[in-house]
């Protein structure tokens, strides 16, 4: 919780503002565990499980507003994650005219085929210009951005951070528990380390991740379209790395510094 705390704090959230939305978060938790075992509860029953008072629950007995956008259903994500999967196929795919006749690819076919046609592709497009992800001229979009990270959308990027932190989180929460399937949790920790080793090692993943991430994105893509986008889960894969400089760790003088793996389940 630490790290949320200090977002919290650097964006001027306090106290009360935590406990009401951790309030919401216990209702709406115990709820779902209540149901998981086939009883809608009552007021009494909330009260007992989350220790609220029971004019508290009654109070608070909602749905928690979603104050934040879907992230894993914007249009524009969707299209760009496209666009880079065909930019990898063909780098020529970088500039598209917005608009084209016949079947020649465009902007607004590659939108349409990424939103599925619920959303029109000028507002894909706008979006992704506000982003500073594309730029549009003269009749033809470029393709800016390396992946959809909104970093001029502040709201965008509170969104991604709690979608991609949560299922982060779920899978290791799941693990703990005992549900199943067995969700894939590992991390590698290295200690002793300079600035420039650890920048070097962030490169490498991103190399990586950029070739993952383009044969992740053809899969998933042809299984939803098996399941013609009506399949009852969801997957979310993501990588991560995070270094910082740390004081020294006061050790037995037997116990030399390490390079260790972090498992989970897989």
């Amino acid at each position: 919780m630490r790290p949320v705390v200090r977002l919290a704090l650097a964006m001027g959230v306090q106290h009360s503002h935590l406990e009401s939305v951790l309030r919401d978060l216990l209702l709406d938790e115990a709820r779902r565990s209540w149901r998981n075992a086939g009883t809608e509860p009552n007021i009494s029953q909330l009260s007992v499980t989350t220790g609220l008072s029971r004019k508290a629950v009654t109070a608070r007995v909602r749905e928690p507003s979603d104050t934040l956008p879907h992230t894993e259903t914007s249009a524009a994500a969707k299209t760009l994650t496209l666009w880079l999967q065909m930019l990898a196929d063909n780098p020529e795919r970088r500039l598209l005219p917005v608009v084209a006749e016949g079947g020649d690819l465009s902007f607004e076919a590659m939108a349409r085929q990424a939103s599925r046609g619920n959303v029109h592709h000028r507002a894909i497009l706008d979006e992704l210009v506000r982003l500073q992800m594309a730029t549009e001229r003269d009749g033809r979009a470029e393709l800016k951005a390396t992946g959809f990270v909104p970093v001029g959308d502040l709201q965008a990027m509170l969104a991604f951070l709690g979608d991609n932190a949560r299922d982060h989180v779920l899978a290791g929460v799941s693990n703990i528990l005992g549900n199943e399937p067995r969700m894939l949790e590992r991390a590698v920790f290295a200690q002793g380390l300079d600035a420039q080793a650890c920048d070097r090692v962030q490169q490498l993943l991103r190399q990586r991740w950029d070739a993952l991430h383009h044969e992740l994105t053809q899969v998933l893509a042809e299984a939803v379209d098996e399941a013609e986008g009506h399949g009852p889960a969801r997957m979310r894969v993501g990588i991560y790395s995070y270094f910082e400089d740390s004081a020294p760790v006061s050790r037995e003088p037997s116990a030399p510094d390490t390079l260790k793996v972090k498992g989970g389940a897989s």
